[in-house]
């Protein structure tokens, strides 16, 4: 019979907690900064097509799988695909998109122009931008629990003292309010996007 196998947390150290906690939060930040890229503003953004999904012979890949997507200026962006036939099913995609979008066929290049957003849409993605950073803020605040638990768990077992534990809770407590503030600043230069015209 194999001996049991140690849950992870008990070969982990009060520097262990910290470095995971930091590293899952920098992750929780880049997870938010790439749904920011997805929300619309009023200029064209190229990332805003990343989500859609285009039938290429039975199977649904991304669009950047077969099309090159670049901008024409500001307000346009151009999908090139890189075979004959997949223009129409790329423009079909974009246009049953959830994102308003209206394609227009130009050759072998397909322009996407960015119809200019009003004030009540504005105020619908500022609302969404706002949502996005309360979950991102959730996640952060729920991995700063995780990390207090796994420490009074090491001060109960005997393998911190309370003093560690003190000090340690006020560290992952630094590293939170910094990811914190972070998710702010990124709140507030989204919506400074969205509602410049």
């Amino acid at each position: 019979m194999n001996p049991p196998i140690l849950a992870p947390e008990y070969f982990m150290s009060l520097e262990d907690i910290k470095k995971t906690s930091q590293t899952k939060m920098d992750q929780s930040i880049a997870a938010f900064k790439n749904n920011l890229t997805k929300i619309r503003t009023g200029r064209a953004n190229p990332a805003i097509l990343d989500t859609i999904q285009v039938d290429y012979y039975g199977s649904f890949v991304p669009l950047s799988q077969v099309a090159n997507v670049s901008l024409i200026d500001s307000r346009t962006i151009s999908v090139q695909p890189w075979e004959k036939g997949m223009g129409a099913k790329i423009e079909k995609a974009i246009r049953e998109s959830d994102l308003g979008l209206n394609p227009a066929s130009m050759g072998d290049i397909i322009r996407v122009p960015m119809p200019p957003m009003s004030e009540e849409r504005r105020k619908e993605m500022t609302k969404l931008v706002r949502t996005e950073g309360e979950n991102a803020k959730i996640s952060v605040r729920n991995l700063r629990r995780d990390a207090n638990e796994a420490v009074k768990k090491l001060v109960k077992d005997k393998l911190a003292s309370e003093d560690e534990q003190k000090r340690s809770e006020a560290e992952v407590q630094k590293v939170t309010d910094k990811h914190i503030a972070e998710i702010d600043q990124l709140v507030a230069g989204k919506e400074q996007e969205i509602m410049a015209v």
